[in-house]
């Protein structure tokens, strides 16, 4: 899947904001090579800049991690492999869901991350917890390679690599290496809008279906395909395929929806296990300032502080990619991870992390770092690194609650 389009996320030669390459006076023809070898090392070709420099600041963060849990005398496995969600994840995988006997029930959490845990497990020579670790890290390049397709072909390759890089270090960039889901909805998100963007609509559907069985903030992503699709369709572009991506969207959330609630024997079966059973409901914000202005109002941990920082950070960034004019798929997935991000109840200290997934805040980053010399963008980068390796362990073996 990502290989096959990937190959049109730049080929060697940048592309501008209008997505197309520019060709030189007199530059020949070139017949489309749809051979798979070729096509794959184009794509790698012109990805790998942004995997590599992506893997080397998670790599640093890892290692950081894995040094101070050694003087800590914690398992670095059990920190990535374990921690808080993650052993939801692993006993699903596993054990199956259970029967809702209490209603902090481990069907608040979407199947498609244990699913593949569990059917890639007896094929690796890796345990449950191994297998996880290493599927989060796949999916994690996977959503590093469609931020750079998405940069790419909106800004040119130079963005495209520096959006990669900037998701690799933003704070609470530790768990895109740990066995949570956001790496893998991140990868579905980034590679079903890149579809929108460039008029593949099964592949958009597909890909949006899959992230709908994959996290519940897929309701955020799933109205934008569905209506990119009905514009296309009202337009008349992309045939019959547009409605097939209108059905195929929302059938991965509702489906596991629907199970829940057949399972628990009522329609609003999940939402009852979230709100009563987990606390988190939709309350427009309200919990949210609250936390805000107690955060702000006396001295607090380290986590309270940044996670103001990052949804304030998050809200500029919003105003600067309208003021950019970024494609309204994005913009439009962005405000929508926003709102149910801050519009959610409970879980302050999780709202940072909630947030990686909304990967096109990063664009008026990406694009400012794209504009700086190489000296100042590497010492930016490497400043950067420092503090999110320094906080990737400080959430894992400093603060006390899921990052």
């Amino acid at each position: 899947m990502v290989a096959g389009m990937a190959c049109e996320t730049g080929g060697i030669a940048d592309r501008g904001r209008d997505g197309h390459e520019d060709a030189g006076p007199g530059t020949p023809e070139v017949v489309a090579d749809t051979r798979l070898p070729t096509r794959l090392r184009r794509a790698l070709w012109a990805v790998w800049p942004a995997l590599a420099g992506y893997v080397a600041v998670r790599v640093v963060g890892l290692v950081t991690v894995a040094i101070w849990a050694d003087a800590r005398d914690a398992r670095f496995g059990r920190l990535i492999g374990l921690r808080a969600d993650a052993g939801w994840y692993l006993g699903i995988a596993e054990h199956g869901y259970d029967r809702a006997e209490t209603l902090q029930s481990d069907m608040a959490f979407f199947p498609l991350y244990p699913l593949l845990v569990r059917l890639t497990e007896p094929l690796s020579p890796l345990h449950y917890r191994g297998t996880a670790i290493a599927l989060a890290w796949l999916a994690s390049l996977a959503a590093a390679w469609g931020l750079f397709a998405i940069g790419n072909h909106l800004y040119g390759r130079r963005t495209g690599i520096l959006l990669a890089v900037a998701w690799g270090l933003v704070p609470h960039a530790i768990v895109e290496s740990m066995a949570y889901t956001e790496s893998l909805f991140t990868a579905l998100a980034a590679w079903s809008l890149y579809a929108v963007l460039t008029g593949r609509w099964l592949t958009a559907g597909t890909l949006c279906l899959l992230a709908g069985a994959t996290r519940p903030t897929a309701t955020s992503l799933i109205p934008v395909v569905m209506l990119a699709a009905l514009i296309a369709l009202a337009r008349r572009h992309g045939g019959w395929r547009p409605a097939v991506a209108i059905l195929l969207a929302p059938l991965g959330w509702l489906g596991f929806v629907g199970w829940v609630g057949w399972r628990t024997g009522r329609v609003d079966g999940w939402l009852q296990i979230q709100t009563e059973g987990w606390r988190s409901t939709f309350d427009g914000g309200a919990g949210t300032l609250e936390s805000v202005g107690t955060t702000l109002d006396q001295p607090v941990e380290l986590q309270w502080y940044l996670i103001v920082a990052v949804l304030a950070g998050s809200l500029v960034l919003l105003a600067l990619s309208i003021v950019d004019r970024q494609p309204w798929p994005l913009l439009a997935y962005s405000a929508m991870m926003l709102v149910t991000t801050i519009g959610a109840s409970g879980y302050f200290n999780s709202k940072a992390r909630f947030l990686l997934p909304a990967f096109a805040l990063l664009l008026p980053v990406a694009r400012g770092l794209a504009a700086l010399s190489t000296a100042r963008l590497a010492v930016i980068l490497v400043g950067a690194t420092a503090f999110t390796a320094y906080f990737g362990g400080y959430l894992l073996l400093v603060w006390a609650y899921s990052p």
